[in-house]
């Protein structure tokens, strides 16, 4: 039997396990790899890192854990309460769902009972797995809304614009992968990968026969997720702390949470479609290292720890962008790539079924003739005008118009003091009194008398 007919019988108590498994799985890889980060990025930057609660410092994320659950819950005065509540819940609840299509091993036997590591096969799986981290953005958007500050309302309107800039060139770069595997089911997917290519020296996988898809959407995995060098929305220099500045305690707790389930996600779901899911390269499914579902749970997992570390690599290497250039990245960059990529993929496919079929004829030709030409057209007007000429005298200025100083900008010294001669000032006898022994300085005068009108209290 296949995967799906295996799921199909699995009884109550048996997906009860598998629904406890994924969530604990998921949290002691959040717990993981939030210690595991600050452990490599304090190497990176040649400093110990967490070494004190547990052995070698591995117990701080529980320790961080149990801290924020006893923290003091505030809501701030002006906030929506209800929506305040509920925005965390949302944004953590469909990072979990979404993990449920993912298979993690083969098959396997649990108290006598054969099924697969996998919750449910799905017949559009992926396009489960695209509308989970959809709905996620929703409990981002509302609690910057509900938080009645401008900040966080900042952060959440960057984010809904990162996840739709970058969801769709996700899209287009899983789309390559469905027309390969002729499935959007996760299980068929990984099965597709089975095998070797080139004469057996690679193995079968999506990431070295789509290259291109699977650039794609290891930059559309960073962005969506709001890591580094993509996470503007809570950009501390920028924005306090970005959409969840208000929150403390435990529903700060379950943002963070989500943030790191996603993260554990769309590594798995790479894992899935790029890197053959938990298969071993270089040898079949009946081998011994593919047959056994646990040893394939092992190889999922290091595959996923691999996605993994490129997170943390990211955040301690590269610089956080300008929110120009990144909204720039995703519209004029890898949206046109993958859309062009897509349609040489599909008529790559088309023609080799031709090919196949020997029905190539010459409107055959002409028509992928024309195609061709399409897209060098589109091409062509994708590409940036010509910069226009500018005078190299005239003053630059900013984008708000204001002029800028040149580099070589050198202020002039000032000029020196005018010696002003002091005239002489009558003495109180009438004769003139000669100036004061400063050269240009004189006595000052002596005050003005005050008539009695302007002593009084200013009655009449």
């Amino acid at each position: 039997m296949n995967a799906g007919q295996l799921l199909a019988d699995d009884p109550f108590w048996l997906v009860v396990i598998k629904v406890v498994g994924i969530f604990a799985f998921l949290v002691v890889m959040t717990l993981f790899m939030i210690n595991w980060e600050r452990k490599v990025v304090a190497r990176m930057q040649q400093r110990p890192g967490p070494n004190r609660v547990g052995p070698n410092g591995w117990l701080q994320s529980l320790a961080d854990g149990l801290k924020l659950a006893f923290k003091e819950d505030i809501r701030p005065v002006l906030a929506d309460k209800w929506v305040f509540f509920l925005a965390p819940v949302i944004s953590c609840i469909p990072a979990f769902v979404a993990f449920s299509v993912i298979p993690l091993g083969g098959k396997v036997s649990i108290f006598g009972e054969e099924t697969v590591l996998q919750l449910v096969d799905l017949p559009v799986g992926v396009l489960v797995v695209l509308a989970c981290s959809s709905l996620g953005v929703y409990g981002i958007v509302l609690s910057g809304w509900a938080s009645g500050s401008p900040y966080p309302l900042l952060g959440a309107l960057r984010s809904a614009a990162q996840v739709i800039s970058y969801e769709i060139a996700m899209g287009l770069s899983i789309v390559a992968v469905v027309m390969s595997s002729h499935s959007l089911s996760t299980a068929d997917i990984v099965g597709s990968q089975s095998g070797t290519i080139a004469w057996g020296a690679l193995p079968a996988w999506n990431a070295i026969l789509l290259p291109v898809s699977f650039v794609i959407y290891v930059i559309s995995m960073v962005g969506e997720t709001n890591r580094a060098p993509f996470d503007l929305p809570e950009a501390e220099s920028e924005l306090v702390g970005g959409f969840h500045t208000e929150y403390s305690s435990l529903k700060f707790a379950l943002f963070f949470l989500a943030e790191y389930v996603n993260m554990v996600t769309v590594s798995a779901l790479a894992t899935t479609l790029f890197l053959g899911g938990w298969q071993f390269p270089f040898v079949g499914p009946d081998h011994v290292l593919n047959s056994n579902g646990w040893l394939g749970l092992i190889w999922f997992v290091i595959k996923t720890l691999g996605f993994l570390f490129l997170f943390i690599w990211l955040r301690g290497t590269l610089p956080r962008l300008r929110y120009d250039q990144f909204m720039r990245l995703g519209w004029k960059f890898l949206v046109p790539i993958a859309l062009f990529w897509f349609v040489a993929v599909a008529f790559t496919r088309y023609f080799n079924l031709e090919r196949e079929a020997d029905r190539l004829s010459t409107g055959v030709l002409l028509a992928v003739f024309g195609v061709v030409l399409a897209v060098i057209v589109l091409v062509a007007f994708l590409l940036p005008d010509q910069r226009e000429q500018r005078d190299p005298n005239a003053v630059p200025v900013t984008g708000g118009g204001y002029p800028v100083p040149p580099l070589d900008l050198q202020v002039p010294k000032s000029p020196p003091r005018r010696q002003v001669p002091v005239a002489q000032l009558p003495s109180s006898d009438g004769s003139a009194r000669p100036p004061s022994s400063d050269g240009d300085r004189t006595t000052a005068p002596a005050p003005a008398s005050v008539s009695a009108k302007e002593a009084g209290d200013g009655d009449v």
